[in-house]
């Protein structure tokens, strides 16, 4: 899936949860789209999969906001694209 980090979570919320196209936006809140705690770990799963990342269960259990979970996948690219570049060369 191509678009920014944004869109990206945007759709893996309305792909995961069956959602219609304006019904998801960052500022949405998990209760505003009747996600319970099954339904988060559904979408946790998604998020690492669409950006081959792994989401710490302590800092999942913290999103309660589409928002939160895009700065959440910010973070997380962010830091593996700075331990890729302080990788040695035979490592990355």
């Amino acid at each position: 899936m191509t678009g920014t980090i944004s869109e990206r979570v945007i759709e893996v919320f309305k792909k995961t949860q069956y959602l219609p196209d304006g019904k998801v936006t960052p500022e949405s809140t998990f209760a505003e789209l009747n996600i319970d705690s099954l339904d988060g770990l559904q979408i946790v799963f998604a998020l690492e999969e669409e950006f081959g990342i792994s989401i710490p269960d302590d800092a999942a259990k913290k999103f309660t906001t589409v928002q939160q979970a895009i700065d959440g996948v910010a973070l997380l690219l962010d830091d593996a694209k700075q331990v890729k570049e302080t990788a040695s060369p035979e490592l990355a």
